[in-house]
C-alpha cells in the first residue's frame, strides 16, 4: 500500500510538470502571435498613411497639370490685352473679355497660383529662363529687361519659369 501512495504523488507531479510545460509553450505561442499581430497592425497603419500621402500627391500632380494648361488660356488673354490698340480700350466687349481674364486670374490665385515677379529683378535660374540677352548700357548685367512669358508658382513651387530677356 505504501507504494501505491508513493506512485500517486509522483504521477501527479509528472502530470503537473507536463501541464506546466504545455502552459509555457502556449504562453510562448501566444506571445509570438501577439507580437506578429502587433507588427502586422503597425505595418497596416503605416501602409494607410503612405497610401493617403500618395493619393494627395496624385491629386496635386493632376491639379498641377490642369492648372498648367489653364495658364496657356491666361497667356492668350494677357497677350491680347498687351497688344490691344488704344482705341478699343473703352469698348464694352473688350471690357467684358478683360473681366473674364481677371476672373481667370482670381480663380488661379484661389488655387494657390502666384505670378513670378521678373521685370527689373536680377536673373535667378530657379525662377527665370533666359530667351535673349540684350545690350542695354543703362541696365546692370543680369537684370531682367522684358518678360516674354509669365512664370508662375504653385504653393511656393515653380510651376512654370518666366521666360525673360536680360541685359548683357
Amino acid at each position: 500500500m505504501t507504494t501505491e501512495k508513493q506512485t500517486k504523488p509522483a504521477k501527479e507531479n509528472k502530470e503537473a510538470g507536463v501541464l506546466i510545460k504545455e502552459l509555457e509553450e502556449c504562453e510562448k505561442l501566444k506571445n509570438e502571435y501577439l507580437a506578429g499581430w502587433q507588427r502586422a497592425r503597425a505595418d497596416f497603419i503605416n501602409f494607410r498613411k503612405e497610401e493617403t500621402e500618395r493619393f494627395v500627391q496624385v491629386i496635386a500632380y493632376a491639379n498641377e497639370a490642369y492648372i498648367l494648361q489653364t495658364l496657356y488660356i491666361l497667356d492668350g488673354f494677357l497677350l491680347a490685352e498687351k497688344t490691344l490698340p488704344e482705341k478699343f480700350k473703352d469698348d464694352e466687349y473688350v471690357k467684358g473679355l478683360l473681366l473674364i481674364k481677371a476672373q481667370l486670374s482670381d480663380f488661379l490665385k484661389s488655387q494657390g497660383v502666384e505670378p513670378i515677379e521678373a521685370v527689373g529683378k536680377k536673373f535667378d535660374p530657379n525662377f527665370h529662363e533666359v530667351v535673349e540677352e540684350i545690350s542695354k548700357p543703362d541696365a546692370e548685367p543680369g537684370t531682367i529687361i522684358e518678360e516674354t512669358q509669365k512664370g508662375y508658382l504653385l504653393d511656393k513651387k515653380v510651376l512654370r519659369a518666366a521666360k525673360v530677356k536680360i541685359s548683357k
